[in-house]
């Protein structure tokens, strides 16, 4: 039987993460920083007409994929053995079973926008 590696440490605000713990809140600190809602008012506007004109244009009410909510990404993170490889941004299953609530509702809400999109293949989105 093959004995996990530890991932590193990552860096945190508050100094060095060592556990999953706080390594889990590192990366939910780090997703949170990263994407944040636009707040410049024109910004928002384009974003709004742009959004409305692609809706208007490509959505009809059978190729809206099903959105994923908070529980679909915990069942599946629950799912996950932590004896496997991690993937290829190196993120063990041991430390997204330790993810924060906001970390996996940051999570649904970049799914979701994915999903939402008009760039990605229907077959795609479905899967």
């Amino acid at each position: 039987m093959r004995v996990p590696t530890p991932s590193p440490p990552l860096a945190t605000s508050g100094g060095i993460g060592l556990s999953d713990s706080e390594k889990a809140e590192a990366l939910a600190e780090n997703l949170e920083a990263q994407f944040q809602p636009v707040t410049d008012c024109l910004v928002q506007a384009v974003i709004e007409t742009v959004a409305v004109a692609l809706r208007a244009y490509f959505l009809s009410p059978t190729s809206e994929p099903q959105l994923t909510t908070p529980d679909d990404v915990h069942e599946a993170i629950k799912g996950l053995e932590v004896s496997k490889t991690p993937g290829p941004y190196g993120i063990p299953n041991r430390t997204l079973k330790h993810l924060p609530k906001r970390a996996v509702s940051l999570l649904v809400r970049i799914f979701n926008a994915v999903l939402r999109t008009h760039f990605l293949p229907q077959t795609w989105k479905h899967a």
